[in-house]
């Protein structure tokens, strides 16, 4: 479409109405480790290294497409691989200070991903200085790559009184939530274009001791 059409505050429109969505309703997130090559002794041959050093993880809300895992048969059996797609919002990687980069790790529920491809997806309505987000291929890392306490809910069944994430709550544009500093930026609220929000949605999760069933509500529902 034309440049004429879409202007910079179409482009601001389109960035809040998707981080809206990521952010504020999906609720799906990864942890980013970002590996320090700087800090890290890599083989001159090969290229690689055996103990990496890693930044503290950053946690990142995505959209998350979850792949069947692969049975693959080696001499010592069985062993399945599993392969992930997580789409990240160009801004907020921008917002974050971030560059997503092949060779760094996430982790999504119970288990660690290397990052094999992180390409463009696309650009809004074919203007290349703006991306809608970026496209990354995850393949379950190797045991020993990436040695960390995985962070956040994951698979039932697995510590399940440990990992429910008991509590969401919004962002919605706030320096701050209940979960602390959340580095998250609305074009429009920043430019004055709408007023910023001062009210969030959270959502709580609560555990019935009798049935032992979890329920959701809405704060203020109870």
């Amino acid at each position: 479409m034309a440049r004429l059409f879409i202007t910079a505050r179409e482009i601001d429109l389109i960035s809040d109405l998707t981080k809206e969505i990521i952010k504020d309703v999906s609720g799906q997130k990864v942890y980013y480790y970002r590996v320090r090559e700087d800090l890290t002794d890599i083989h001159d041959v090969y290229e690689e290294s055996d103990n990496k050093v890693f930044d503290p993880p950053v946690e990142i809300e995505a959209r998350v497409e979850y792949q069947p895992g692969v049975i693959k048969t080696n001499r010592f059996g069985n062993e399945e691989i599993d392969t992930i797609n997580v789409f990240f919002h160009e801004r907020d990687i921008v917002d974050k200070d971030l560059e997503i980069r092949s060779g760094d790790y996430f982790s999504y529920g119970e288990v660690f991903f290397e990052i094999t491809s992180a390409i463009v997806e696309s650009n809004v309505y074919g203007q290349i200085e703006h991306s809608i987000g970026i496209k990354v291929v995850g393949k379950q890392a190797r045991k020993g790559a990436i040695d960390f306490t995985t962070i956040g809910p994951k698979q039932k069944g697995i510590m399940e009184d440990q990992v429910v994430q008991e509590e969401f709550e919004q962002q919605r544009g706030l320096k701050e939530n209940a979960s602390g500093e959340t580095n998250d930026k609305r074009a429009l609220q920043e430019k004055g274009k709408i007023e910023p929000v001062k009210e969030t949605v959270k959502i709580k999760k609560q555990k019935d001791e009798e049935s032992g069933t979890t329920e959701s509500f809405f704060y203020g529902d109870r």
